[in-house]
């Protein structure tokens, strides 16, 4: 049981780390991008040292399909998450029909359609 979730809570902490490398110098505008460049890189080196293990440890229980299909829906969540806390710009409705859209793309990669039966 460990085996299948600890690789998305160590996906769901990669994501946090990247949300924050990738967009949470945006709310420091003013600062010299050299700085924000510098400051995203070491954020990055957290979230490299859980996605590798994630992906190491996940591809045992899952397809590698499926683990990008994982990281992407967890990325979604984070950073709409990450948006309306952090940076203050909140979600609309078609935003929201934009992620169901993708989260019904993510069912249909995990859908395993029974075989058929032959007789």
């Amino acid at each position: 049981m460990i085996e299948r979730f600890l690789p998305l809570l160590l996906l769901l902490g990669s994501n946090i780390f990247m949300t924050f490398a990738w967009y949470g110098h945006l709310k420091y505008k003013g600062s010299p991008l050299l700085l924000a460049i510098v400051a995203s890189w070491g954020i990055a080196f957290f979230e490299y040292s859980l996605m590798v293990p994630a992906n190491r440890l996940g591809s045992n229980v899952y397809s590698v399909v499926q683990l990008k299909t994982i990281q992407e829906i967890l990325t979604l969540v984070v950073f709409a998450g990450f948006s309306t806390w952090y940076l203050g710009q909140p979600l609309k409705w078609n935003h929201y029909a934009a992620f169901g859209l993708i989260v019904g793309a993510a069912f249909l990669m995990f859908y395993e359609p029974a075989s058929p039966v032959t007789a």
